[in-house]
C-alpha cells in the first residue's frame, strides 16, 4: 500500500523532506530550529513571494511532484535575478490533503532543492499544514552583492530593450496539453521541449546580475506575458517601449513553436508576445551598453506611454490576469 501524509505524520514527514535539502553557504541555521539564520553580508536583502494553487497553477494529471518543485521554485528565484540580485535562499509553505501519497511530497521537495540549486541557492525552512488541494506559498530571497537594485521605474528614452531567456515556449507547452496533445507529445517535432517548459521554466538566472553590472535601468521577469510585464515597466518609467516586430518574429520561427502552432491553429507570434511562465528577463539597457552573452535586443524606450509593435499599439495583445 502506497503511504499517505496522513501515514506518516507532520513531523515525520518535516524530518524526511528537510533530509532532502543541502544547506547553502549563504545559510547559517537551517531547518530544524524554529527560525533559519541567513548572511547578508550586503546588509540589504531582496525578498519576493508568491502563490502556488493546484487547479490554477499546476495540475498533479500534468506535472509531477517535481516539476512542481522546479516550477514553485523558479518562478521566485527569477524575481530576484531580475532586482540584478544572486537567489541565495528559499522557504516554502506546503498544505495537501490527507491522503497525498509521501513519495509526491517527497518528491516535491526533491524538485525544490533542484531549482535552488542550479540558482545557486538552498531551501533554508518553512512549514506544513493540511489542506483540502495542495497549495505552496514560496518566499525567495536574494543578495545584492553591492549593486544597486534594478526596479522597473528606470527605463529612459534611448535604452535598448533586452531580452535574456525564451518567451513563448512554456504558453506552448501548456496548449498542447490544454489539447490533450502534452503526454504524447511528439519529440521529433519538439513538443516535448515546449511540455517540458510549462513544467519546469528554466530562467536564466545569472543574467540578472549580469544585465545589472552592464547598467540596466529598468527590468522584471516575464511571468505573465512579453507584452503585460514590459507595460509595468513601461506605466513605472512614465515611457513608451516599441517591440522589433522583426526579432520576436524571429523567436515564432523557432521549429518547436511553428510546428506546435501549425498542429493548434494557432500564432506563434501571439505564444511569445502574450505566453507567460517562461520567467525570461526583459531589461532596459543605455545604448552604449554591452549587451551580455545570452541576451538580444527586442526594442527600443522612447517618448511616450504604452508598449507598441513596430510603432503600432499592441491591441489585444496582453497576458495572465489572475482575476480575469
Amino acid at each position: 500500500m502506497t503511504a499517505t501524509l496522513r501515514d506518516l505524520g507532520e513531523f515525520e514527514l518535516i524530518r524526511a523532506i528537510t533530509a532532502r535539502f543541502a544547506r547553502g553557504r549563504d545559510v547559517l541555521v537551517g531547518p530544524g530550529d524554529d527560525a533559519a539564520v541567513l548572511a547578508a553580508p550586503d546588509a540589504r536583502v531582496v525578498v519576493t513571494t508568491d502563490l502556488l494553487l493546484e487547479g490554477r497553477h499546476f495540475r498533479r494529471d500534468w506535472s509531477s511532484g517535481v516539476d512542481v518543485g522546479h516550477k514553485a521554485a523558479a518562478q521566485n528565484l527569477a524575481d530576484v535575478a531580475a532586482m540584478g540580485a544572486r537567489p541565495t535562499g528559499l522557504f516554502v509553505g506546503f498544505a495537501a490533503p490527507g491522503d497525498l501519497t509521501v513519495d509526491w511530497a517527497l518528491a516535491l521537495a526533491d524538485g525544490l532543492a533542484a531549482e535552488c540549486a542550479s540558482a545557486g541557492a538552498s531551501v533554508a525552512g518553512g512549514d506544513i499544514s493540511s489542506a483540502d488541494a495542495i497549495m505552496l506559498g514560496v518566499t525567495a530571497l536574494g543578495d545584492l552583492e553591492g549593486r544597486a537594485p534594478v526596479l522597473r521605474s528606470g527605463a529612459r528614452p534611448g535604452d535598448m530593450v533586452v531580452l535574456a531567456g525564451s518567451v513563448g515556449r512554456a504558453e506552448a507547452g501548456l496548449a498542447l496539453l490544454t489539447a490533450g496533445r502534452g503526454h504524447d507529445a511528439d519529440v521529433d517535432a519538439g513538443w516535448a521541449e515546449l511540455v517540458a517548459a510549462h513544467r519546469r521554466p528554466r530562467p536564466p538566472y545569472p543574467l540578472g546580475p549580469a544585465l545589472a553590472a552592464a547598467g540596466a535601468h529598468a527590468m522584471c521577469d516575464v511571468s505573465d506575458g512579453l507584452v503585460q510585464d514590459l507595460g509595468h515597466i513601461a506605466a513605472a518609467s512614465q515611457v513608451r517601449i516599441d517591440l522589433d516586430l522583426a526579432a520576436l518574429t524571429n523567436l515564432a520561427a523557432d521549429g518547436p513553436l511553428r510546428s506546435a502552432a501549425a498542429e493548434l491553429g494557432a500564432d506563434p507570434l501571439d505564444w511569445v508576445l502574450t505566453g507567460g511562465e517562461d520567467h525570461a528577463l526583459v531589461a532596459c539597457l543605455p545604448p552604449s551598453a554591452v549587451i551580455p552573452a545570452g541576451c538580444e535586443q527586442i526594442g527600443l524606450v522612447l517618448p511616450g506611454a504604452g508598449v507598441t509593435l513596430a510603432g503600432q499599439p499592441a491591441v489585444g495583445r496582453g497576458g495572465w490576469n489572475h482575476f480575469a
